[in-house]
């Protein structure tokens, strides 16, 4: 099931990507406004921002697999991956649209609780 809804998670973006990039080849002050935007939102949500607590702690169980110290630290070190990861293609996609790589890291670093 977590296959599949990653597949569907994919499709959904690199659709949105696609889209994005035929709009900013016809006006490239899209990009500005994607980034007031991003910038905006994390305003507006500074309080969600970043990786909570219990969502952290709930991956790191579900990541673990197991109670073992061995498992948590297995696990831990499976969601800091993940969010490098998740880091590095946020950053990556953004840099495909033409963001430059500093803005790109700072956007990146706006992301909400959710991963969004």
């Amino acid at each position: 099931m977590c296959r599949l809804a990653a597949q569907d998670e994919a499709r959904h973006v690199a659709f949105g990507i696609a889209h994005l990039r035929e709009q900013i080849s016809q006006d490239p002050g899209i990009l500005s406004k994607l980034a007031n935007a991003v910038r905006r939102r994390h305003g507006a949500l500074r309080y969600t921002a970043g990786l909570n607590a219990e969502v952290f702690d709930a991956l790191l169980l579900v990541a673990s697999g197991g109670w073992d110290p061995s498992d948590l630290r297995r696990g831990h070190q499976n969601v800091m991956r993940m969010v490098r990861e998740m880091d590095e293609f946020r950053q990556t996609r953004m840099m495909h649209l033409g963001f430059g790589e500093a803005e790109a890291q700072e956007l990146s670093g706006l992301h909400t609780r959710n991963f969004m």
